[in-house]
């Protein structure tokens, strides 16, 4: 099991728009339209990552917690589905349904938007607020596969609070680490 670091993405950095399929909805969505007008959490993540399944039951969780709020959390694959066949969007919509996701699961075919979001590992993080602009970006908490830590995402709820009561967000965030994206 790789142990890639996020790339973390310099603060202040404007959301990159994009318009992905939605593998639940099959409809195209873009970020402009779903988009939360507290603020967006957009997650890196994908079917097979051991990193990304440790951590499901709680992006399900903060999504449901935050959603209410006017926090909108999109997750989007970009794996290379040729060489990883387990991350295909047939194949993405059925891990959304099984684990009842909130929220939409994108697929980015041509790796443009991980790209964009210079997005390295499964899952990746980041945390923009009502104006599409990058307060927080790294890991959900210090739990990892086998590390005995529970799964909280104590940083990322840390961080959403931030924004909902207006105050500062410490500039000394944590990297996630999980699997690197498979690019083609």
């Amino acid at each position: 099991m790789s142990r890639t670091p996020s790339n973390m993405l310099p603060l202040g950095t404007i959301a990159p728009d994009f318009t992905l399929l939605d593998t639940v909805s099959h409809e195209m969505l873009s970020l402009k339209n779903i988009k939360g007008t507290k603020a967006t959490v957009i997650l890196f993540i994908c079917n097979h990552c051991p990193f990304v399944i440790h951590v499901n039951e709680e992006l399900v969780k903060l999504a449901n917690d935050y959603r209410s709020k006017g926090i909108e959390f999109i997750a989007i694959s970009s794996n290379d589905i040729e060489n990883y066949p387990q991350d295909s969007p047939l194949l993405m919509q059925k891990v959304a349904e099984d684990l009842k996701y909130p929220f939409p699961y994108l697929y980015d075919e041509t790796q443009n938007i991980a790209k964009a979001y210079d997005a390295a590992c499964t899952p990746d993080s980041y945390v923009f607020d009502a104006d599409l602009k990058l307060v927080y970006r790294g890991q959900l908490d210090a739990s990892r596969p086998g590390n005995g830590i529970a799964v909280t995402g104590k940083d990322i709820r840390h961080a959403l609070d931030c924004v909902l009561n207006g105050t500062p967000i410490s500039s000394t965030q944590k990297p996630s680490i999980g699997c690197n994206i498979k690019w083609k």
